[in-house]
């Protein structure tokens, strides 16, 4: 299966001297040669993300010589990125994402073109941005851009390359209606805000999205020269640990709202309000009239308020640094130890950036507790504005 080319045509491709040169372990390959090369030159391809995924993903398709190469993220480069995202480095810290992303990829590959895009993908501006794309690659982590990029792609009938990361495992597909299922005949419905938890909440391994994200990539340069068989209509599984791979196969499906004969779904939604989560790719912080302000939490502690803290993180989160005089109680278990606490006490929940812990006040709340706060920004504002002593993860 080979798609077609929107920016410009393979036979009005030429390669100079330099990248016939540079690209001569590819040329010298009967299934990619000058034509295949000259494909690559032809093609874009849209990133959406330039972050663990993303990175892998930009590195290897600039080596690759992909013509045009799109970048979208809002997001600055943040020490806790530095562990996954290898597109970026120290040098970067405080760099949008984009413009540190675009800088290595073009002392990688400097023939090629990068283009930015320093804004959220949303419903508003993701036709306009995608339309002259051939190939649309998620590098997201949220739920609600998945279903947009996936919508897009069915209304602009291009394929979406797929990855999907969280601690040891990974998925990999690609979604193109035109062949196969796109991501709504598997996945009809988001899952229950907060069933899944974000890497930020739940941690992923530093090498994982490399794996995945050059699968990725693979699949993105297979579509682009019409070789082999891609991942359409198959599911690829990934366990890091038992570094086992497994394949689901997948089938579309006949009521699917989008792609499927009747769609119900017809242009862009909203879609925060579909999956009931925000739509970012980086960890946010909770806000709600619960929130407590850690500068106010220690000054109260300080005139001696009777405040109990209770910590819902897990134990080896714990072991990085805790709020001293707090009390573990893991968010997983805290439904069944609710009969240790006191409906007359005064709690404030906390967790490691305040969105597990609100989900805790949540349930304590609904068990009768009122006396109850969450405290903004977790034990990372506290380590920030507090207690500088205790270390920032």
């Amino acid at each position: 299966m080979t798609i077609p080319l929107n920016r410009v045509q393979p036979d009005d491709v030429t390669l100079t001297n330099e990248e016939i040169l540079r690209y001569s372990r590819h040329l010298i390959m009967p299934e990619v040669a000058l034509s295949g090369q000259k494909r690559l030159k032809a093609a874009s391809v849209l990133l959406i993300g330039t972050g663990g995924l993303g990175s892998p993903l930009a590195l290897y398709l600039a080596a690759a010589g992909v013509g045009k190469i799109g970048l979208v993220d809002y997001d600055v480069v943040d020490a806790t990125n530095l562990h996954r995202q290898v597109i970026h480095g120290e040098s970067s810290l405080g760099v949008l994402k984009v413009e540190s992303a675009r800088k290595r990829m073009l002392d990688l590959n400097p023939d090629i073109e990068v283009v930015t895009y320093n804004e959220p993908f949303t419903s508003e501006n993701a036709l306009r941005i995608a339309a002259d794309y051939d190939v649309l690659v998620d590098g997201t982590d949220n739920f609600p851009t998945r279903y947009l990029v996936n919508d897009v792609c069915v209304l602009l009938d291009k394929p979406n390359v797929y990855g999907s990361i969280f601690r040891f495992e990974g998925q990999a597909s690609v979604f193109y209606a035109k062949e196969g299922p796109c991501y709504r005949c598997l996945f009809p419905e988001p899952p229950p805000p907060g069933l899944v938890p974000s890497c930020a909440e739940g941690g992923v391994l530093g090498i994982l999205p490399g794996t995945i994200g050059t699968i990725q990539a693979t699949e993105t340069i297979k579509l682009i020269l019409g070789v082999g068989s891609s991942l359409i209509g198959r599911l690829l599984l990934y366990d890091a640990l038992a570094m086992t791979f497994e394949e689901v196969k997948l089938r579309k499906n006949p009521r699917c709202v989008i792609c499927g004969p009747n769609p119900t779904v017809t242009g862009l939604i909203d879609y925060e309000q579909f999956c009931g989560v925000p739509g970012h790719d980086h960890e946010a912080e909770a806000t709600s009239t619960w929130d407590l302000p850690v500068t106010e939490l220690a000054t109260r502690l300080k005139s001696g308020e009777d405040l109990k803290i209770i910590d819902v993180r897990e134990p080896h989160e714990w072991q990085i640094s805790h709020i001293e005089g707090a009390r573990l109680i893991p968010l997983g278990e805290l439904a069944g130890r609710m009969h240790e606490l006191d409906t007359a006490q005064s709690y404030v929940l906390q967790c490691k950036s305040g969105v597990r812990s609100m989900k805790a006040l949540e349930l304590l709340y609904t068990a009768g507790f009122r006396k109850l706060n969450n405290l903004k920004g977790g034990i990372n504002a506290w380590a920030r504005e507090v207690d500088q002593a205790l270390p920032v993860y």
